[in-house]
């Protein structure tokens, strides 16, 4: 099986991100888990019931597209920070000023 016929797109499945054919686990995924998270290939490919050839692709595949899917990755994490900050600022408030 070949690259392309491991990692796929396809509009409204996972935002439309490259992931692994079959899979909602996303190219940015394995990437995160393994550049960011420090789990070696074989350690995702038992946890997520992957073979070692998809997370090997996923990563060949971030490797050929590392701009784009990075710029992904830092939009992923801004969104995640700014959501936070809303919930504790939300948090803060008094209830009865969230209710209006």
């Amino acid at each position: 099986m070949s690259l392309d016929q491991r990692i796929e797109q396809t509009e409204g499945i996972c935002g439309g991100k490259p992931r692994i054919s079959g899979h909602r686990i996303t190219v940015q995924d394995i990437v995160v888990w393994h550049e960011r998270g420090g789990w070696s290939v074989d350690e995702i490919a038992s946890e997520y019931d992957l073979s070692l050839a998809d997370v090997y692709a996923a990563l060949a595949y971030y490797f050929s597209h590392r701009e784009r899917i990075d710029r992904s990755i830092e939009e992923s994490e801004a969104f995640v920070k700014e959501m936070k900050e809303k919930m504790s600022s939300t948090e803060a408030e008094p209830r009865d000023k969230q209710r209006e």
